[in-house]
């Protein structure tokens, strides 16, 4: 049975129909234990952080770099230069995924930048890897530091 300390919250920041759907996909296997949280368009982060409290903050955010009217970038400046949200990691995709697209993503602030899976299965990968890179690692040293 899954514990709640055992969830795992992921934020998916997109307007993206099929990616939103294929992330409900991979939330609902219950061995992934990810809790998904959909924010479709940029400009929701502001009311967004407007209202979180720490224990709502998720432990991945995952961001569309192409959004309509607040697009990505902005909304990735807003989340580095917010306290709350500054550590969070945060994987940037883009469906245009060119060298100056990566570039501009990693001096903005995203942890890592990929392409826009290609399938449910591939972005279901890329959430376990990507928690698995993120947070046991920082689970560990939590652990050996309250020690």
């Amino acid at each position: 049975m899954t514990t709640a300390k055992s969830i795992r919250k992921v934020l998916l920041i997109g307007d993206d129909q099929q990616l939103a759907d294929w992330a409900q996909q991979a939330a609902a296997d219950p061995a992934l234990r990810i809790e998904l949280s959909v924010l479709p368009v940029g400009t929701c982060v502001l009311d967004w952080l407007g209202s979180i409290g720490r224990k709502q903050l998720p432990h991945l955010i995952l961001l569309d770099l192409q959004l309509p009217k607040l697009d990505g970038l902005a909304v990735l400046r807003t989340l580095r230069n917010n306290v709350s949200t500054r550590e969070i990691p945060v994987v940037g995709v883009s469906a245009e995924y060119t060298q100056e697209d990566v570039q501009m993503g990693y001096k903005v602030g995203a942890n890592v930048c990929v392409a826009k899976p290609a399938s449910p299965e591939e972005l279901a990968g890329l959430l376990v890897q990507q928690l698995s890179y993120w947070l046991e690692p920082r689970q560990r040293e939590l652990a050996l530091a309250t020690k």
